[in-house]
């Protein structure tokens, strides 16, 4: 085992004994929680060792680092999860190369991206990105626009809808941090009775996932706790 593959089994341990505890304490099964790496700006031996240690499901936030770590880790297997924001001149590769798409906000992506996915013959699994915070800077669907939006999904075979998404807003003040994610499930439910079938809810990251698990998260967003600070970050 390299240094990078053990440093990351310990940090995969920590963040895994850190979700189950998080679990328990809010009455929950730890297997009722997904976690998803997120490899943005981490380069490919990085990401090559975290397939060693068995994990090939990988979140990023831009499509060109799909497109580019795509190329170089071709042989192991990957499925490449789109978390950021989508701009439609950009589905194209995200459409031949993305297993998933977690930030679908506004009826234009959607009909992009399913023409694409037509094009290539596929079809992949989405989460409806929701604005449930109030920073300028989050991106998402307006809570209340969110019924119609699902309706209007149904009419695109390509786009498997599975659940919804969101950004809790940046501050320390957990009861609003967890008022966004709570206001998340809120709304799954109240979709649900509407005949939308969403068992998936994405939210939470490192430094705010033991709050979204109290609120019904089903799988987290962890990029710095699995592979540490980025470049950005380190500097």
């Amino acid at each position: 085992m390299n240094a990078d593959t053990a440093s990351l089994a310990a940090n995969w341990s920590q963040i895994r004994e850190r979700v189950d505890a998080a679990c328990h304490a809010a009455g929950r099964d730890p297997a009722s929680v997904n976690i998803l790496p997120v490899s943005k700006t981490f380069g490919p031996s990085l990401i090559r060792a975290a397939v060693a240690l068995g994990q090939h499901r990988f979140g990023e936030n831009k499509v060109q680092e799909i497109r580019d770590k795509s190329a170089k880790l071709a042989d192991c297997g990957i499925d490449w999860v789109m978390i950021g924001h989508l701009q439609t001149n950009k589905v194209r590769e995200v459409a031949r190369l993305a297993s998933e798409v977690q930030s679908l906000d506004r009826s234009e992506l959607a009909e992009a991206l399913h023409r694409r996915l037509q094009a290539e013959g596929r079809a992949i699994d989405v989460l409806v990105q929701v604005k449930t915070s109030h920073e300028p800077s989050k991106y998402g669907l307006p809570p209340e626009q969110l019924p119609a939006f699902l309706d209007t999904l149904r009419g695109y075979d390509t786009l498997r809808v599975r659940g919804l998404m969101t950004l809790a807003t940046q501050t320390t003040e957990a009861t609003e941090v967890r008022g966004c994610f709570r206001l998340l499930r809120e709304l799954r439910d109240r979709v649900g009775a509407q005949g939308h079938d969403l068992p998936r809810l994405s939210m939470g990251m490192s430094g705010d996932f033991p709050l979204a698990i109290a609120e019904g998260a089903t799988e987290i967003r962890i990029g710095t706790a699995i592979f540490g600070l980025r470049p950005y970050q380190a500097a």
